[in-house]
């Protein structure tokens, strides 16, 4: 394979010099003793560091420019040659210089060899594309060793990937070889994957316990616009607190949410006729009540049931008490402010006129 690549390259540098192409003038020795032609204009307008050593002092005896590229295989040097010499060295050309095919074969083959050289040599648009090509070549055999590589290589997108793979499918990384391996030799970085599981399950609980409150806080915001209609305009088998509850299976006015409406109404009756003021549903009535006294903002007008008793009697026992109470009021209102500016977007986009395109018509 090394003699076949390097024969390769040269027969393209002997087509290049009957095309009257410029001579190879630099030798890019490897590892295992390969020498192989290179142009020192190519490998300084593609790598930085590679300008600095082609573009250095040489000693007078010396006829062209030599570059030990050592600490990787030849054939791995031999394509990352061929990446240089590609037209158009951006991401999408990276997996295509070669031809397609053959691209995404070296990558898959030599990629953790090319994002070290890229690294090594300042090649930003190989890496990426390196980083790419191995992301989606991830295994539970191979995570371990490319997740190691790009933290050397300073891979950040790389990084999150097999970072990501090992959370995903954790019990087939731990029968790999490559963690028994990191186990035995590096337990710091199997302490750094480790830790990098646990944070990324306490963010996943986290968040799925934020949304847990934002939905509570949300029907809570539903239930206080209930009860204010109900206690204010009626609705099915409970009227305002002054006046006859309305006829069976009429409404007083538009339901905000006929299932919450349902349920309040029927807790409180309840509250009405319960004897033991300490039932469940009693108590939970209660504590609806006290939510939207701290809410109202109008308690002398106000016709829900003790909204008035509760702000002049003072019955929040506690100034502890008080702090909690009044940190829900003021999440349910931000719950409610939310929920209609989603309910005026949806209205919006409800409402936008639909324009038919003619045949014809061009969209920029």
């Amino acid at each position: 394979m090394q003699m076949d690549s390097v024969v390769e390259f040269r027969r393209w540098h002997e087509k290049a010099a009957y095309e009257k192409m410029p001579r190879a003038d630099t030798q890019v020795v490897t590892s295992g003793g390969l020498i192989i032609p290179a142009h020192s204009n190519v490998l300084a307008s593609a790598s930085p560091v590679l300008e600095s050593i082609v573009y250095r002092p040489r000693k007078h005896w010396q006829s062209e420019r030599i570059v030990q590229i050592l600490g990787v295989p030849s054939d791995a040097v031999v394509v990352f040659l061929q990446f240089l010499y590609s037209p158009s060295r951006q991401l999408l050309s990276c997996l295509t210089s070669l031809s397609s095919e053959e691209g995404k074969g070296a990558i898959e083959k030599y990629g953790i060899q090319l994002l070290a050289l890229s690294h090594k040599y300042g090649v930003e648009w190989l890496k990426r594309g390196c980083e790419v090509g191995l992301a989606q070549g991830l295994t539970a055999e191979t995570v371990v060793d490319v997740f190691q590589i790009a933290k050397l290589c300073d891979a950040s997108r790389l990084y999150r990937r097999c970072a990501g793979f090992v959370y995903k499918d954790f019990p087939s990384v731990q029968q790999s070889e490559g963690w028994r391996f990191v186990q035995k030799n590096d337990p710091r970085l199997e302490l750094e994957m480790l830790q990098y599981v646990q944070d990324v399950d306490q963010r996943k609980k986290r968040w799925w316990r934020q949304r847990a409150d934002q939905e509570m806080y949300r029907q809570l915001s539903e239930a206080m616009e209930c009860l204010e209609h109900i206690c204010t305009q009626g609705c099915t088998i409970v009227g305002p607190h002054d006046k006859d509850p309305p006829p069976s299976k009429s409404r007083g006015a538009a339901c905000p949410s006929s299932r919450t409406c349902e349920g309040l109404q029927l807790l409180i009756r309840h509250f009405a006729t319960c004897s033991k003021r300490l039932s469940p549903e009693a108590k939970r009535m209660w504590q609806l009540f006290r939510l939207h006294s701290i809410i109202c903002d109008l308690p002398d007008s106000c016709k829900v049931p003790l909204c008035k008793q509760f702000k002049t009697k003072g019955r929040i026992q506690g100034k502890g008490d008080d702090a909690i109470w009044r940190l829900l009021a003021k999440k349910v209102v931000t719950a409610r402010v939310m929920s209609s500016l989603a309910k005026r977007e949806r209205v919006a986009q409800l409402r936008k006129p639909y324009l038919p395109i003619r045949k014809g018509t061009k969209l920029s």
